[in-house]
């Protein structure tokens, strides 16, 4: 067994220390690009880890990890253009807070956020491994669905009371968009209209590169002042932003474990655990109808999550050998070629790699928290540049975020079609993220929806008999049903006021 004394050795290391800051630079940067998430980060550096011991390669990997979950924070909120799909609730309150010349102070609680979701994440990466990992093998096809339902559910609750037909609408929209291409059981191809483009579906970064920074610069070109707002920037300084921020400390505690817990399931990811966490903030708001018009709260609560589901993803990596996202999925790939296999055995036989990784997530956070506070007066320099440059550099990197994904000239169509939509929706007060997150829970809910019901004609019992006899299905459902009368009650009592 190692022992702590090692451990604290093995962060102080040089190697060590310069990995964790190149790779939580290097994910910053990386995050900040529109279309150039984490795993396309982690994916470029991986050839380069593999001349590095296993600790510093998957450190470097981790930094580059942590950081793009913030740095995809920074353009949305300064341009409503997010890097990632987990920014997209955090341009939703974060653009106009710029626009107010509030830039300065969104970024703040954007980075205060971050460090604090990343730190309860990676503490519970650290003291919670083992049991958290036992209790998401036991989330199963039927589990799996019910998250997916209850998020959706949640979703209602982003809409005010006299725009839910409009925010029904953008749900399944997205959830008709996410079954474009070849059927995930079956492979039938769906929806394609004969174009081999879409066999694979529609991509969902050309999807939010499109309705957000396309759609956000189409309307910046009617702004007369020349920059983005005309508004100088307000005083904002990180003390009083903290102070703000910790006056809450509920909203952050369960936002970063909502964020944690969806971490934790594979397949659900940051994204899902950023929309649950930002709508749940808003439906238990004192004023929901801040919502939109930036409020930071919901920074706060998307942020926090946001980065809280990195050390969650991390959790069934290391102790069951399931990678719980895309970028822990590469992660695995850098163990296995560094000779380490992920698992039950890995803190038996690598106990220096797995607790000098994990430990060594903490000094992440850390560095990117130095980066992010000592760079947000350089960041809203930004809004001082003219449209005139601001304009065509946005859409230069809008264009090549939406080619690198796929190496394709069509997803560069799909973010285009989906910008000029994107414009026509915001004019007519169509919430374009639940649009995303359709899109993204659709899958997730149709695969586990039809994986439940083929175990249900196998073991010949009926469908709401099955579902009623599983505990974590029961405890699901119970969930929904309170949210559900709790939504109710407070729409009701909105409407009697």
């Amino acid at each position: 067994m190692i022992e702590l004394t090692d451990i604290f050795m093995n962060m102080m290391r040089l190697d060590v220390i310069l990995a964790v800051t190149f790779g939580t630079l290097l994910g910053v940067i990386i995050g900040a690009l529109p279309g150039l998430n984490g795993p396309i980060g982690v994916s470029l550096l991986l050839p380069i880890t593999f001349s590095f011991s296993p600790e510093v390669g998957l450190l470097m990997l981790g930094g580059i990890y942590m950081g793009s979950h913030y740095g995809s924070s920074i353009t949305a909120i300064l341009l409503n253009a997010p890097g990632d799909v987990v920014a997209a609730c955090t341009a939703i309150e974060g653009y106009p807070m710029a626009k107010e010349g509030r830039a300065k102070e969104a970024l703040y609680y954007s980075i205060i956020a971050c460090v604090v979701g990343g730190t309860i994440g990676v503490l519970t990466l650290i003291f919670f491994t083992p049991p958290l990992a036992q209790l998401a093998l036991q989330f199963g096809n039927s589990e799996v669905f019910l998250l997916g339902f209850f998020g959706l559910l949640i979703a209602a609750t982003m809409s005010s009371g006299e725009n839910i037909t409009k925010g029904l609408f953008g749900v399944i929209f997205g959830l008709l968009l996410s079954t474009v291409g070849n059927d995930l059981l079956s492979g039938t191809s769906r929806l394609d209209f004969g174009l081999h483009e879409l066999n694979a579906g529609i991509n969902l970064i050309p999807v939010v590169i499109g309705l957000f920074a396309i759609s956000s610069m189409l309307e910046s070109l009617s702004i007369k002042s020349g920059q983005i707002t005309s508004i100088s920037n307000i005083t904002s300084s990180l003390t009083n932003v903290a102070k703000k921020v910790f006056i809450k400390p509920w909203l952050l505690l369960k936002s970063s474990s909502l964020g944690t817990f969806i971490g934790i399931l594979p397949g659900a990811g940051g994204a899902i655990a950023t929309f649950v966490a930002y709508a749940e903030a808003k439906r238990s708001s004192k004023t929901p109808e801040k919502f939109g018009k930036g409020n930071p709260e919901g920074i706060v609560s998307a942020e926090s999550a946001n980065n809280a589901a990195v050390g969650g993803s991390l959790v069934p990596l290391l102790a069951l050998g399931i990678p719980g996202s895309a970028t822990a999925a590469i992660m695995y790939g850098a163990l296995t070629i560094h000779g380490i296999v992920p698992g039950p055995d890995l803190f038996v036989t690598r106990p220096d790699v797995a607790y000098t990784f994990i430990v060594g997530m903490l000094l992440t956070v850390i560095v990117m928290g130095i980066f992010g506070v000592l760079g947000v007066p350089l960041f809203t320099y930004i809004l001082r540049i003219k449209l005139n440059f601001i304009i065509p550099t946005v859409l230069v990197f809008c264009i090549i975020g939406s080619y690198a994904i796929r190496n394709s000239l069509f997803d560069v169509l799909i973010a285009i079609v989906f910008g000029l939509l994107g414009f026509y929706f915001k004019k007519v007060d169509i919430p374009v993220a639940l649009i995303v997150l359709g899109i993204i829970l659709g899958p997730l809910i149709e695969t586990n929806l039809r994986r439940t019901l083929i175990t249900v004609e196998a073991t010949d019992v009926n469908f709401f008999t099955f579902i009623f006899s599983r505990p974590i299905s029961m405890t699901l459902i119970i969930i929904v049903a309170l949210l559900l009368f709790s939504i109710i009650w407070t729409k009701r009592n909105k409407i009697v006021d």
